[in-house]
């Protein structure tokens, strides 16, 4: 116990001596679970009180959202819209489209830092989640993608190994004086009810303000309203006359304001930007590296609030225009391959005020060095085969349908107790009955097999499904494609006179790029890089650089740019270094 209250210190600083007293009482029973998640992961739950307060995974320990509820500034929070909890409860992460920006702005936080989620208008978290990048990151993505993986939430199985409790209604600390603002301003409004209101009790729970899924429509719309009326109240307070000179400043839609900001920016990085040198570029490279700095102060690019919608259509829409060419170099990664200089939109086109084509040209350079790479999240997926449709349809799935490991997991759990298939004598085996015997076993084994261990089975299940890969690139759109992912490919090859060269393939499908990297390598190692076409294929290309130089190019991936191991093959070629004599 006396341990416990000492990595709790540790991991919690921000708790008081008596906060931590209370948080682990000296004389209260205090039980210690073992459990497991599905991913097979050993889970320690510490209860006290019949409630779960804290978990730990490979000894880190998290707090649950009990102990949230006591106390809700524990971690830095982050809110989102109650309509979301449901997603979340179900296995979801956190996109950052479902964050709510706050009028005060997001708390600093940096990536891998343990987060509360709270849903809009009640500071109670419902949710523990570790942020997957940092509050700058965040909005330079434009607030799209994975902001943070959810480890935890309320109604989930962990908190219903506790009393099933609600969260109690807090009220929001930064909307106080927007909150006391409005009643001033609404005193002339005799009669009317405020949108949602707090009891004195914070633990009394309002139908409005519980978080009860079959309530979340409802609550989502009136904790909408207030959230408009704490805008409205924020932006009175900062300044009226503001307000009035900006109504009139661009009577245009946001769709067609975002628009016309994609083209300035599109012919602004073609102008300034990119050289007939940098071609091929991969389109993620251009939009991240050559787009963004174009964008002018106080504007962000999002993709998602303009007609396109996708970034791919609106190069498909400059390519009908014939400005550039775009070609699929490696399966599923595109790159600009041609640009046409000297076409009239781009001649006419003028550098907005602020920036100069020189100036530009210097902050693409500072820019590009500048500029940090972000390893794609890489997923893997499930399609249902038709071998398998017979053990997926009465969860209503059909052939093609993609699943996570998760929620194959579950279907199949879930199939195997409607179906009492679970051995009475050993509940570690699962009895085969004759749709798991069609789909899972081979034919010499149907005669033989009668049970099956709970591993095993999923195990077959798996690797008889349509393997997939969902890739999520930073401020971009996942994509899903057939097959695994290819690793990135190291081999050493001997030229001619006895020398080696080393040879990087597959470089385009994580996101970089090829001539990059060989620029990179190149001044690390100081020998030549260059780029070469691949043997046997259309307009892919691959890395050479002179020498075994595998233990650079290890330090490159894996420290620099933080590409996972295990996409990486062929770092086992590395020379054995001599002892020094």
């Amino acid at each position: 116990r006396r341990k416990l209250r000492t990595d709790v210190a540790a991991a919690f600083p921000s708790l008081s001596a008596e906060q931590l007293t209370e948080f682990i009482p000296n004389k209260e029973e205090l039980n210690v679970l073992k459990v497991y998640s599905h991913k097979g992961e050993a889970v320690t739950v510490y209860v006290n009180n019949k409630n779960p307060i804290l978990f730990e995974i490979e000894k880190v320990l998290y707090p649950t959202v009990y102990a949230l509820w006591v106390y809700p500034d524990l971690l830095p929070a982050f809110s989102t819209w109650p309509p979301v909890l449901r997603k979340l409860a179900g296995g979801a992460d956190l996109m950052l489209p479902g964050v709510v920006v706050p009028p005060s702005g997001f708390p600093q936080v940096e990536r891998g830092t343990l987060c509360a989620v709270t849903l809009i208008g009640n500071r109670a978290p419902v949710a523990v989640a570790v942020a997957t990048m940092s509050t700058a990151e965040m909005l330079a993505a434009g607030m799209k993608g994975k902001g943070f993986a959810v480890l935890h939430t309320y109604m989930d199985h962990l908190w219903e190994y506790g009393d099933k409790s609600c969260p109690p209604t807090l009220a929001p600390l930064v909307t106080d004086s927007a909150d006391k603002e409005n009643a001033e301003d609404g005193e002339e409004l005799e009669g009317e009810e405020p949108a949602i209101t707090f009891p004195a009790d914070p633990l009394q729970h309002l139908d409005v303000g519980d978080l009860s899924l079959t309530e979340q429509d409802g609550c989502a719309t009136l904790m909408g309203k207030e959230e408009l009326d704490e805008d409205r109240a924020a932006e009175t307070a900062e300044d009226g006359s503001t307000e009035v000179q900006q109504e009139p400043e661009d009577s245009r839609t946001p769709q067609e304001q975002m628009d016309a900001l994609f083209n300035q920016c599109f012919f602004h990085a073609l102008k300034c930007k990119v050289k007939k040198s940098d071609l091929p570029l991969l389109t993620s490279t251009f939009l991240r590296s050559h787009m963004f700095p174009c964008c002018p102060a106080g504007k962000q690019l999002d993709i998602k609030k303009s007609s396109y919608k996708k970034f791919s259509k609106f190069l498909q829409c400059m390519q009908h225009q014939k400005i550039l060419q775009v070609k699929e170099l490696n399966k599923g990664v595109e790159s600009i391959v041609e640009v046409d200089w000297k076409h009239p939109d781009i001649k006419a086109f003028t550098v907005p005020e602020g920036f100069s084509s020189a100036s530009a040209a210097q902050e693409s350079k500072s820019e590009g060095r500048e500029q940090v790479y972000h390893p794609p999240e890489i997923i893997p997926l499930y399609g249902v085969s038709t071998k398998m449709i017979p053990l997926f349809q009465e969860s209503g799935h059909r052939k093609g349908s993609i699943l996570s490991s998760s929620e194959v997991r579950n279907i199949i759990i879930n199939y195997v107790k409607a179906n009492e298939l679970v051995d009475e004598t050993n509940k570690n085996f699962v009895k085969v009955n004759a749709i798991l015997c069609d789909c899972l076993l081979d034919k010499l084994e149907q005669d033989e097999i009668s049970k099956l261990k709970w591993e095993d089975l999923l195990s077959r299940c798996l690797e008889r499904m349509q393997p997939l890969h969902q890739v999520t690139f930073f401020g971009q759109e996942p994509v899903v494609r057939k097959g695994n992912i290819e690793p990135i490919d190291i081999s050493i090859a001997q030229r001619s006179s006895n020398k080696k060269v080393t040879i990087i393939k597959n470089l385009e499908l994580y996101g970089l790029d090829p001539q990059c990297v060989a620029n990179i390598l190149q001044q690390k190692v100081q020998a030549s890089a260059t780029i070469t076409p691949v043997q046997g294929t259309k307009d892919r290309v691959q890395v050479q650089v002179q020498g075994n130089q595998i233990h650079h190019l290890a330090k490159v991936l894996l420290e620099e740019y933080q590409l996972p191991r295990k996409y990486i093959q062929g770092l086992e070629k590395a020379p054995k270094l001599g002892r020094k004599k």
